[in-house]
């Protein structure tokens, strides 16, 4: 056992500010130099989780409190990305729980601390923001901790693990307390010191790792990292025994469901001071660290030295959902990107799965086609926008959710839905999502102090095909003001057929160049995705027809030349206006027999059969 260590990871609800808790616990324990510049939200390094202000993948840093080294782990708040939480947990010992002072413990809440209690971590409770105004002279700080003292319970924590510490903080400015009443006084700016020494303490107080320094080594490869130098790095943590430079080790892993072992030699050890990997001689039991080396690595692989046995691999929850990823078959393919062959797609594909153990590949009865097994929607549409950033080509289809066949009788998950939402909106929002087979089990006033409305806190149980799509459309209803979390509930009895879109697409007869004239006259039809000018082809579709068939139409029609003059305003056409369709929305609106096509310049949709005349446009041929 390292008495000056300790491994601790920060989870919470999306959005509750762990990642900016963790830019304050590095800058206030010195781990920056005066001179350094350092940025906001540090650990959100990828460049969609900056333009998306969220986390998509956990991350290692560490910091020093005197003598003692603490390893730290950020990690994604987003229920899509439970998969980075599951396979951290055997990395860390305690763990800081980050809630909200004003939304109280939420579906992701729940999920990351039941985790953390089967794990039997130590668990620091933090209320943050209590700077909210909502939240300040209020009893919501009280409230929260009893919520979350209750969430304890029901999730079965032990006498000592209920036994929890509590601090009351303010992540962005940089402070916390111990003492409930101290928060008034630190608001106006004076009181006790305003600095996260209390927090830091609580730290101090979690065990240290433990593990016997002269066993035989072992270490699970909880991540997997990758150097241009080094090759790939395993990321983990050292249960027991020590590992050194040019050491023999063994890797147990997997090969087609049956275990493997290789022999490799450990070429470099890194460790984490600060941000930032530096090379080191030895790592000891408890140290995280990555060793290099070893060219075959995949996550939930054991590490060890000879003789040693394998550890009990990285266990995570099924996926829900899967979503179907093809070549580009369309007649732009190879004009804006690379089209990605086969066996090119599937390497790709098989590369992500071997890094993220929540997702799974799946063979289709199709060569050219693949389904990709995951979380959710979010989690799908980050991957293709990774892909799309390489400068791939390629084609998915709508997310469907994986049923089960359970004596005889067809289930599908449901999940438990939590909508927080103005008063004003519950009745539209109940209607759409009572329609899409949800059942309403709670209607609570959420009373908000200051606020101009009342908000009311809406709980669901719907079939997780009720949820999908309906993200524009809750917008839309709440006017931009609602917040929607959900967690998974299990599999219940089939709800019957629940009609993804009511309206049809507008489609593209032939291949050209759109002109304003025609676009002008197909608008009455419906709502365009594109403008004038646009390169079109057969099966393209350009826009979300007003009824529920689907209409093919000429985009491409010029307008007749001729001498003959009828008005003084003859000639003038006008677009409504265009709905741009993020990749998102494409997720969201495309229906069962149509693809998005991606490339690094457009995102398109067309139908999966081209041919006007080989498809049918009714509605109820597709059901």
């Amino acid at each position: 056992m390292s008495k000056n260590l300790r491994n601790i990871c920060i989870i919470a609800h999306v959005d509750h500010g762990k990642t900016t808790l963790v830019d304050h616990l590095l800058k206030q324990a010195g781990t920056f130099q005066a001179h350094e510049a350092t940025a906001d939200r540090m650990m959100d390094s990828d460049s969609q989780e900056r333009e998306r202000g969220i986390t998509i993948s956990a991350k290692n840093a560490s910091f020093r409190l005197g003598e003692v080294k603490v390893n730290v782990v950020d990690t994604p708040g987003h229920a899509d990305f439970g998969g980075e939480v599951e396979r951290i947990m055997d990395m860390v010992d305690g763990a800081i729980l980050l809630v909200d002072a004003v939304e109280g413990p939420l579906p992701q809440t729940r999920f990351v601390l039941q985790k953390a209690i089967e794990k039997n971590l130590k668990i620091v409770l933090c209320i943050n923001k209590v700077d909210r105004p909502e939240a300040i002279g209020s009893t919501m700080v009280a409230e929260c901790v009893d919520k979350a003292f209750d969430l304890f319970v029901e999730l079965g924590a032990s006498n000592e693990q209920c036994d929890f510490p509590i601090i009351y903080a303010c992540a962005r400015k940089g402070w916390c307390t111990a003492h409930a009443d101290q928060i008034p006084a630190l608001l106006e700016g004076g009181g006790a010191d305003r600095s996260l020494r209390p927090l830091f303490d609580a730290i101090l107080d979690i065990p240290a790792p433990g593990g016997d320094v002269n066993a035989d080594m072992q270490l699970l490869v909880s991540n997997i990292a990758y150097s241009d130098y080094l090759g790939n790095l395993a990321l983990g943590r050292l249960v027991a025994g020590r590992v050194k430079k040019g050491q023999e080790l063994i890797r147990h892993g997997l090969s087609e469901g049956k275990p493997i072992i290789q022999k490799f030699q450990v070429s470099r050890l890194l460790s984490y001071e600060g941000m930032k990997q530096i090379e080191v001689d030895e790592l000891t039991s408890g140290d995280v660290g990555l060793i290099a080396g070893c060219e075959v690595l995949e996550i939930g692989d054991t590490l060890a030295s000879v003789g040693a046995p394998a550890l009990k691999r990285i266990q995570v929850e099924e996926p829900t959902m899967r979503m179907i990823f093809s070549i580009n078959t369309t007649p732009n393919s190879g004009r804006e990107g690379k089209p990605l062959q086969s066996r090119d797609l599937r390497q790709r594909l098989l590369n992500e799965i071997r890094n993220n153990v929540a997702l799974r590949l799946e063979d289709t009865d199709q060569a050219d086609q693949y389904y990709l097994l995951g979380r959710g929607e979010l989690q799908f549409g980050i991957l293709i926008e990774k892909m799309r950033r390489e400068g791939s080509e390629f084609m998915v289809g709508r997310p469907n959710v994986l049923m089960r066949v359970e004596n005889g009788v067809k289930h599908e998950p449901y999940e438990k839905m939590i909508l927080d939402i103005p008063e004003t909106c519950s009745g539209e929002v109940t209607k759409m999502y009572q329609q899409r087979k949800g059942v309403l089990v709670s209607y609570e006033a959420a009373p908000v102090a200051g606020a101009e409305e009342q908000r009311v806190r809406l709980v669901f149980e719907i079939p997780t095909r009720g949820i999908l799509g309906t993200n524009s459309m809750f917008k839309t209803a709440t006017r931009g003001s609602g917040l929607i979390s959900s967690e998974p509930i299990g599999y219940k009895p089939h709800a019957g057929t629940i009609f993804h879109r009511a309206t049809g697409s507008l489609i593209a007869d032939r291949t050209g160049q759109t002109t304003e004239y025609a676009l002008a006259s197909i608008q009455e039809r419906g709502v365009l995705f594109i403008g004038e000018g646009v390169e079109v082809y057969e099966g393209m579709i350009i826009g979300e027809c007003a009824k529920d068939n689907d209409l093919n139409v000429n985009a491409i029609k010029p307008k007749k030349l001729t001498n003959m003059r009828t008005t003084g305003s003859d000639g003038i056409t006008q677009l409504y206006g265009i709905k741009q369709m993020s990749l998102e929305k494409c997720i969201e609106w495309i229906d069962d027999d149509e693809w998005i096509e991606v490339t690094p310049k457009s995102i398109r949709l067309r139908k999966k059969i081209l041919a006007g005349n080989l498809r049918s446009v009714r509605k109820i041929d597709k059901a």
